[in-house]
C-alpha cells in the first residue's frame, strides 16, 4: 500500500480567529499544518470552538516558523521555535510569542481529527 497527498490540496481546512489548520487524511496518519497569526492564543481563539478550558489534544509537533509558548495545566511552561520538535500532552494553553506568524506541523493524527472542530 502507498498513499501520497499534497498540502497544496488539503482534504480540509478549518478557520478560527487569528489562524487556520489544513489537514490531509491518510491511512494511519492525519497530518496537519497549523498557522497562527500574532495575537493568537488557544484559550481565546479555539477554546470557544472546543468547549474546554484547555486544549485536550495530544500534539507531536515541529515548528517551521515563529515562536509558540505552551503552558500545561499543572503550570509547567516551555517555548518552542523554528527547528524544535515537541510532544505536548492534553491539558495546555498556547500562544504566539512576538510579531511573527507561527507555522507548526502536527503528526499526532488526533490534531487533524479534532482540533478546532465544532461538535
Amino acid at each position: 500500500m502507498m498513499e501520497v497527498k499534497t498540502l497544496d490540496k488539503p482534504d480540509e481546512r478549518r478557520d478560527f480567529p487569528r489562524g487556520h489548520l489544513e489537514a490531509v487524511h491518510m491511512t494511519g496518519l492525519d497530518f496537519a499544518v497549523a498557522t497562527f497569526e500574532p495575537g493568537w492564543r488557544w484559550s481565546e481563539s479555539v477554546a470557544p470552538i472546543a468547549g474546554t478550558d484547555s486544549c485536550m489534544v495530544h500534539h507531536n509537533g515541529y515548528i517551521a516558523q515563529g515562536r509558540l509558548r505552551i503552558r500545561m495545566d499543572d503550570g509547567a511552561e516551555s517555548e518552542v521555535g523554528p527547528g524544535d520538535v515537541f510532544v505536548c500532552s492534553p491539558g495546555h494553553d498556547a500562544w504566539v510569542v512576538g510579531d511573527e506568524q507561527v507555522v507548526a506541523y502536527d503528526f499526532a493524527g488526533q490534531m487533524a481529527q479534532e482540533y478546532a472542530k465544532a461538535d
